[in-house]
């Protein structure tokens, strides 16, 4: 089994690049079987949830070629099988997409109910009061979705509260069903606006991504494109995060500064000199950083994605902080290993109140899911000593070549997989 083990103590120091954003990549990907010609898309993350996808688009008789480890060609008019399921598309949690696309393009789907990392219930109630509203029976059995419709027609749709994959989901599915659709209390991530301009790049008639208000006309087919993928916002805030959290000074390329607002805005709270240019950040983490509040909040709040590396900083942040987490109810399930390293954190309902201690303690600890282990492998970069973190398949569901990047920042961090390599580094590194 696969680990990082890090020796902490060594302030991050340089440059490093951003991949593409994973959860607008893995959207695009399903969209791009939604027409019969070739689609290019460059600018992928190459990380684990995208290669199941792929795996899962070429499964149902798509063309997938792989020009590079960043860039594909996708060509949908080889499907031959609306029916997506093996254990692999099961594990990942952008598998609904599927249904969307399918949807609309061939009006029914069928695609196993999607997992992803345990932080909490993720129903997908929402995309299916969407697909219903436009004229689809789904039904629910032996753990797959199906939907299915003889017209799908646009239709208004209130979602009763902000989704990000609904959102998505039920503009993929009325890009291409008949009249107008209007999806009020949208979501506004980022990566909603990304999926919307890739897809009005194939000739959808989309507006307003971005707002709380999306309309769609449904067009009756979508044509060929090229696409490059925005930047990882949450990638870019972990880097932020892992410079604070070190002491360090690294510029952050390859990103969108805009979408990194609430993160700045945080880290210059917590004391950091924050330097914004057109496409990188630098973060300067001087002296003991502050104590401070955050709450998770849809875009353009704090990502709940970034709640355990911010954590991570507030428990070494002088005095005490609050972390409210009001998006999922299993976002705390790292605490009990940052305690194992020395953090003094108390969770009462959906709010973590941290107490900030002079520094970390190199300990073994388990990562729980993508996110949290991120936030673990940052804590044992600031600990003094050795920190092991296991299953880290969670970290590279989600992030390329971590240990990598940050190796160019100058931690000293590997990934072993047996307990003589383990034994081998901390003899290279004592």
């Amino acid at each position: 089994m696969d680990q990082y083990v890090i020796k902490g103590g060594y302030p991050l120091q340089g440059e490093v690049e951003i991949g593409g954003a994973k959860n607008a990549a893995l959207a695009i990907l399903a969209a791009a079987i939604m027409t019969d010609e070739t689609v290019t898309i460059d600018n992928l993350p190459n990380v684990r949830d995208i290669n199941v996808l792929l795996q899962a688009i070429e499964e149902i008789g798509a063309k997938v070629e792989r020009v590079d480890v960043h860039k594909v060609k996708i060509n949908g008019s080889f499907i031959r099988d609306v029916s997506v399921d093996n254990e692999f598309i099961r594990k990942i949690r952008a598998s609904y997409y599927l249904i969307g696309a399918l949807l609309g393009k061939y009006r029914r789907a069928e695609v196993a109910l999607p997992g992803g990392c345990d932080i909490g219930s993720r129903p997908i109630d929402l995309h299916i009061k969407g697909f219903k509203a436009m004229g689809a029976s789904v039904d629910i059995a032996h753990g797959l979705v199906k939907a299915e419709a003889k017209e799908l027609k646009g239709t208004h749709i209130y979602l009763d509260k902000v989704s990000v994959g609904a959102t998505i989901n039920i503009m993929m599915a009325a890009a291409m069903a008949e009249g107008k659709t209007v999806i009020e209390n949208a979501a506004k991530e980022p990566h909603v606006v990304d999926v919307a301009n890739f897809l009005s790049s194939m000739g959808a008639n989309i507006r307003g991504a971005g707002t709380d208000v999306i309309r769609i006309v449904g067009v009756e087919k979508l044509h060929k494109t090229e696409y490059s993928i925005i930047p990882d916002q949450i990638e870019a805030g972990t880097f932020m995060f892992a410079a604070a959290a070190t002491g360090g000074d690294v510029l952050v390329k390859n990103v969108i500064p805009k979408h990194l607002e609430a993160t700045t805005a945080k880290l210059l709270e917590a004391g950091c000199e924050v330097e914004e240019f057109d496409d990188s950040v630098r973060v300067r983490s001087v002296g003991r950083l502050q104590h401070t509040q955050v709450t998770t909040l849809p875009y353009p709040g704090f990502p709940t994605d970034m709640q355990p590396q911010m954590a991570v900083v507030l428990g070494i942040a002088e005095g005490t902080s609050t972390v409210t987490e009001s998006i999922f109810e299993n976002r705390f399930r790292y605490v009990d290993e940052l305690t194992r390293m020395g953090a003094n954190i108390k969770v009462e309902s959906n709010i973590a109140i941290i107490n900030g201690v002079s520094r970390y303690t190199g300990a073994r600890v388990n990562a729980p899911d993508l996110r949290a282990g991120a936030a673990l492998v940052i804590a044992g970069m600031a600990a003094e000593g050795i920190t092991v973190v296991d299953d880290i398949h969670y970290i590279e569901r989600g992030y390329e070549n971590f240990d990598g990047k940050l190796r160019g920042l100058g931690a000293k961090i590997e990934k072993v997989s047996s307990e003589k390599e383990l034994q081998k580094f901390i003899l290279k590194v004592s």
